[in-house]
């Protein structure tokens, strides 16, 4: 299993952004699909952003479409989740997770279960 550890949460006004790093202990390459995940207390896990080896096709949910950006900067084994426009309602834990999944698309990423999850990192967003 890959080794993921999240890193940028923090407590900001509604309006603002920030941006999410999870830094693996595998070179994120063409082999794994990647995603970002948030848990709100009381409620279920949500999947938010995916990425495949397939980088040209990335899926969002339509809760933060246009908000939210997922990339990777494979030099640095790091994921990232940049959330901008950010809501009281995007308050929640979020967590990395990572499956491997050769050359897959993001959409594709968005339909499988995850087998390697980080620890989490808590985003507050007060109005």
């Amino acid at each position: 299993q890959v080794q993921l550890v999240e890193s940028g949460g923090d407590s900001v006004q509604a309006g603002r952004s920030l941006r999410l790093s999870c830094a693996t202990s595998e070179i994120i390459s063409r082999r794994y699909c990647m995603g970002w995940f948030r848990q709100a207390p009381g409620k279920e896990r949500e999947g938010v952003a995916y990425i495949g080896g397939r980088d040209v096709v990335e899926y969002y949910a339509d809760s933060v479409k246009g908000r939210a950006t997922i990339s990777r900067d494979a030099a640095k084994n790091t994921l990232y989740l940049r959330m901008d426009s950010l809501k009281p309602e995007d308050t929640a834990m979020y967590y990395c997770a990572a499956r491997a999944c050769v050359n897959c698309d993001g959409t594709y990423c968005s339909t499988l279960g995850f087998d390697s999850w980080g620890q989490g990192t808590q985003v507050t967003v007060s109005s």
